[in-house]
C-alpha cells in the first residue's frame, strides 16, 4: 500500500479544556472553516501547536463535526496542546488510522480494558455500545491507572455504570482515601463473565499490559481475532511516508493503530531495539 499523500491542516477552534488530572487534559474542537472527513472511535489525528509541531492524539470523544482529545504532557509539543486555552486555534490533520470496527461486534458482550490514558481512545467505544441498547450484550469496563488521582473521566464513568455497564476500576498505588480495588487491570478479569464464543474484547494501554490481557483473554478461550488492541509507536507524519511508526512489516500510521490480536501478537514478541 502505498502512503497517503500529505494534506494541510485544516484550522479547528479550542471550545474548552478539562483538566483531567495531573498533566492531562481534554480539549474539545471545532472546525473554524471546512470540518474534516468524519472520525471513526479508535481513528487519530495529527493536532499541531502552531510554533511547536504536531503529534498523534486519538479522538476521545466524537460529536457532529466536533472533535475531543485528551493529551497527556510528556514532551514540548504535548505540553503545548495541554496548555492550551479556549479560543484559541489549533491545526489538526486527519483521520488516520484503523477503527475499532465495532460493527463486528454486533450481538456481542464487550470487555473494554484500559490502561492509563488508554483508556481515551476506547472512550467512544463505550459511549456508542451505550447509546445502542439491545445492539450488543453485557458492557463490561475495566479502567487500570496508576493513583486514584490518575484517574480518567471519573463522573463519566459513574453515569456508564448508572447507564447499565459493569465498570471496574484499580490503581497500582491507592493513597489513604482509596477503597476500591489494587493491582494490575487484568485483576479484574476474575470477575467478568462471558461467553468467548459470545464476545470481544478491546484493549488500550501500555504495551506490557496489552500482552498481559490479551493472553488472559485468549487464556480464557476469547478468539484472537475478536481481541483488537491499539498499538503505539513514534509517530511523525500520519501518512506512512517517514517509517518511524514501523512495527514489523506494518506501518502503524497506515496499518493501525488498531490490530486484531492474531496479527499484532507476534510483532509484539520482538522487543524493540
Amino acid at each position: 500500500m502505498s502512503p497517503r499523500p500529505a494534506l494541510p491542516p485544516a484550522a479547528y477552534r479550542v471550545v474548552t479544556r478539562t483538566a483531567d488530572g495531573p498533566g492531562v487534559a481534554t480539549l474539545v474542537l471545532e472546525p473554524a472553516g471546512a470540518a474534516l472527513p468524519p472520525f471513526a472511535p479508535g481513528q487519530f489525528a495529527m493536532v499541531y501547536a502552531f510554533g511547536r509541531g504536531d503529534i498523534p492524539l486519538s479522538v476521545s470523544a466524537i460529536e457532529g463535526e466536533r472533535l475531543t482529545h485528551t493529551v497527556r504532557a510528556v514532551g514540548a509539543i504535548s505540553r503545548a496542546l495541554h496548555d492550551v486555552r479556549p479560543g484559541r486555534t489549533l491545526g489538526v490533520r486527519g483521520p488516520f488510522g484503523t477503527g475499532w470496527d465495532l460493527s463486528a461486534a454486533f450481538g456481542r458482550d464487550l470487555l473494554i480494558v484500559a490502561g492509563g490514558i488508554g483508556l481515551a481512545p476506547l472512550r467512544p467505544v463505550v459511549n456508542a455500545a451505550l447509546a445502542a441498547p439491545g445492539r450488543y450484550g453485557r458492557l463490561h469496563v475495566l479502567i487500570g491507572a496508576r493513583t486514584p488521582g490518575d484517574r480518567l473521566y471519573t463522573a463519566e464513568a459513574e453515569s456508564w455504570r448508572a447507564a447499565g455497564a459493569r465498570v471496574g476500576v484499580t490503581v497500582d498505588r491507592p493513597d489513604g482515601a482509596w477503597t476500591g480495588d489494587v493491582g494490575v487491570v487484568t485483576g479484574l478479569l476474575d470477575r467478568v463473565a462471558f461467553t468467548p464464543a459470545r464476545a470481544a474484547a478491546f484493549v488500550c494501554g501500555p504495551e506490557v499490559m496489552i500482552r498481559a490481557t490479551a493472553r488472559e483473554l485468549v487464556h480464557r478461550g476469547l478468539a484472537p481475532d475478536r481481541i483488537r488492541v491499539s498499538l503505539e509507536r513514534t509517530m511523525h507524519c500520519g501518512t506512512g511516508h517517514c517509517g518511524h511508526c514501523q512495527l514489523g512489516p506494518l506501518l502503524l500510521c497506515r496499518d493501525g493503530p488498531v490490530l486484531d490480536w492474531s496479527r499484532a501478537r507476534p510483532l509484539l514478541s520482538v522487543p524493540e531495539l
